[in-house]
């Protein structure tokens, strides 16, 4: 991860998040030059900032987020956690067992590891086979990311799952809006058409919100099959 990737991408989640775009302030770079200078990982600090805005938009009553700043508090709290997550990581990777290790974890640390270099291979692949500019760069940037995570989860003293899961979440979140992008109009309407029929004996028992998460997650897996994108999730192990 390259100087300038560090940046790009903290702005580009803060951006996708927000939902309209919004140049960012010299205070919200200087904020991130601190992070950088500081150490804060590239995918810790794209976790706060998720994390962030997934309280945000739990609260009923809230004002727009206008800058990174809002972020900062749970950045550093994630970054706290990482921090505690890493000491005794050196002793602890002389540990062939990895008992202690794998205490925190619902899964087998070798298992999860496994889960995560077989969908960077995934991405990787798909990389090569894709042609579209735009997709083939989100997939780049996906494997870059999945790379220092697959890389911190394997050398942490206290591997956390649940931290995992909520970074591979926003790796997951960029490449779904990168897969809608990627598809033609036409193939789409086609896609919804054909889920409407698939989900129509069902509606009338569905309420409204899960009716419209099943039709977007069914979307979303045809989508994913078809341009040959893995599920990060470690439900998926």
């Amino acid at each position: 991860m390259n100087y300038f990737s560090y940046f790009s991408e903290i702005e580009d989640t803060f951006i996708r998040r927000r939902g309209k775009h919004l140049w960012l302030s010299p205070i919200d770079w200087a904020l991130m030059e601190s992070w950088k200078e500081r150490g804060v990982p590239l995918h810790v600090a794209l976790r706060g900032i998720e994390q962030a805005f997934d309280s945000h938009e739990a609260k009923k009553h809230k004002r727009s987020v206008k800058t990174l700043l809002y972020c900062e508090e749970e950045v550093e709290a994630q970054y706290a956690e990482w921090l505690e997550s890493r000491v005794g990581s050196h002793d602890k990777a002389q540990d062939s067992e990895g008992e202690d290790a794998d205490r925190e974890s619902p899964f087998p640390r070798q298992a999860v590891l496994a889960h995560l270099a077989r969908s960077l291979d995934q991405l990787i692949q798909q990389c090569k086979n894709t042609s579209a500019d735009e997709l083939n760069e989100t997939l780049s940037r996906a494997a870059r990311l999945l790379s220092e995570i697959k890389d911190d989860y394997e050398s942490a003293a206290q591997p956390n799952a649940r931290k995992l899961e909520e970074s591979l979440t926003g790796i997951e979140r960029l490449l779904n809006d990168a897969l809608r992008a990627s598809v033609s109009a036409e193939r789409s309407a086609e896609m919804e058409k054909e889920i409407k029929q698939q989900l129509r004996p069902y509606r009338a028992h569905m309420e409204k919100a899960v009716y419209q998460q099943t039709f977007d997650n069914l979307l979303l897996k045809r989508l994913r099959e078809q341009f040959g994108v893995p599920r990060l999730s470690l439900f998926y192990l």
